[in-house]
C-alpha cells in the first residue's frame, strides 16, 4: 500500500536548495504562486519504497524571523501546514552563517534532516568536518550531499523514510540564552500557554519571538489571538 508524505525543503540562497529539488522530483514538478502573494511556489512529487512524497521548495531564506515575505511564507509553510519532515539544506562551506536557520528550525519543533551539501567544496577547501559529532549535537540526522553531482539523494530519501516509520520526535533542542533572558522567557511562556497560538507554535520559541519584537509574532497577539 503506498504511503503518503509531505516534505518540505528550506535553506539559505545559494545552498543547492533547488538542486535538491530538483533531483528529488525531476519532470514531477508543478509551479503556482503562494496564497495571496506573488512569490513563485515550487512543488513536485517522487516516489521511494513504498512512499509516494509531495516536496515543497520554499523560499530560500536566511532566518525565520519576520524581516521578509519570504521568510514569513516559510515560516507560516511549516507551522500551519506540518510537513511530515523539514529538510533544512545546508553548505557545507559556511556552516556558522548556515546552522542560524537550522538552530530556528529545530527551537520550532521541526522534524529535521539536515542536508550538508556541496561537501566536495568544503573539503577542496580543506574542511573536516565530523559529520556524527554534528548530527549528536543538533539531535538531528546529517546527510552528506554532493546535490550538483546527485550523490546523496538516495540517503537523504532513506532518512525521510526512517524518520517518516519511526516517528521519532523533534529533539527539543534549547538554546540557553542565560540567566536574565532565561528568566523573561518563562515568565512569557506561562501566558503564553493560556494563548491560541500556543496551539501551534512551542511557547518557547514565541517568547524568544517576543523578546526579539518580531513583529508578526507581536501582530498576531495584537489582533486577539489570546483567549
Amino acid at each position: 500500500m503506498t504511503k503518503k508524505l509531505n516534505i518540505a525543503l528550506v535553506g539559505n540562497p545559494n545552498s543547492g536548495k533547488t538542486t535538491v529539488f530538483n533531483n528529488l522530483t525531476g519532470t514531477h514538478q508543478y509551479v503556482g504562486n503562494w496564497p495571496g502573494v506573488t512569490v513563485e511556489k515550487k512543488e513536485g512529487t517522487c516516489r521511494y519504497q513504498d512512499y509516494q512524497i509531495t516536496v515543497a521548495d520554499l523560499p530560500g531564506v536566511y532566518s525565520l524571523t519576520a524581516y521578509s515575505l519570504d521568510e514569513i511564507i516559510a515560516r507560516d509553510f511549516i507551522v500551519e501546514e506540518k510537513p511530515d519532515v523539514v529538510v533544512d539544506i545546508v553548505d557545507a562551506g559556511n556552516l556558522e552563517r548556515n546552522l542560524y536557520l537550522t538552530v530556528q528550525l529545530l527551537e520550532m519543533g521541526a522534524r529535521l534532516i539536515v542536508a550538508l551539501n556541496m561537501m566536495d567544496e568544503a573539503g577542496g577547501r580543506g574542511y573536516r568536518i565530523d559529520l556524527e559529532h554534528l548530527s549528536y549535537h543538533l539531535g538531528t540526522p546529517v546527510v552528506p550531499m554532493v546535490a550538483s553531482r546527485n550523490r546523496g539523494t538516495q540517503e537523504l530519501l532513506g532518512q525521510i523514510a526512517r524518520i517518516a516509520e519511526s516517528r521519532v520526535p523533534p529533539s527539543g533542542l534549547r538554546i540557553d540564552y542565560g540567566r536574565e533572558v532565561e528568566e523573561e522567557i518563562e515568565k512569557l511562556e506561562d501566558l503564553i500557554s493560556q494563548s491560541a497560538l500556543s496551539r501551534l507554535y512551542p511557547a518557547r520559541w514565541l517568547a524568544v519571538k517576543l523578546l526579539e519584537e518580531d513583529e508578526e509574532v507581536t501582530k498576531k497577539f495584537k489582533e486577539g489571538n489570546v483567549d
